[in-house]
């Protein structure tokens, strides 16, 4: 189990206290300013409910509401071994089965739901 790599969809909320203030669709970072991180919890735990429920799925929301990049192919950040992404993010994609989806995870990006999918 040495290098074994996985694979994850992420839905990135960012807040006042993402270390970049800026989004593919929020440049200025108008809105990420102000933005508390309890607000972007709020907004992702309700996400996760309606995707959990079947009320949304996960790389349509990804798409239109992730602060990530990886909006543009549905949250898809491919695959990555260790030590590749932030610890927190890491740690939650490796500790989930393939198909199953995290609960927030903090890291200095903001707020994300990681969905595991290799």
């Amino acid at each position: 189990m040495a290098t074994m790599k996985v694979s994850a969809s992420h839905i990135l909320i960012k807040h006042q206290g993402s270390r970049r203030k800026a989004s593919w669709k929020d440049p200025e970072g108008r809105i990420i300013s102000i933005t508390t991180r309890d607000a972007a919890v709020d907004q992702l735990k309700s996400i996760r409910e309606d995707i959990i429920s079947g009320k949304a799925n996960f790389q349509d929301i990804a798409s239109r509401v992730s602060d990530c990049s990886s909006a543009k192919s549905g949250g898809d950040l491919g695959s990555f071994g260790r030590g590749q992404m932030q610890k927190p993010f890491e740690e939650a994609t490796y500790g989930l089965e393939v198909g199953e989806m995290s609960d927030i995870v903090d890291t200095d990006s903001g707020v994300h739901i990681i969905m595991r999918t290799a």
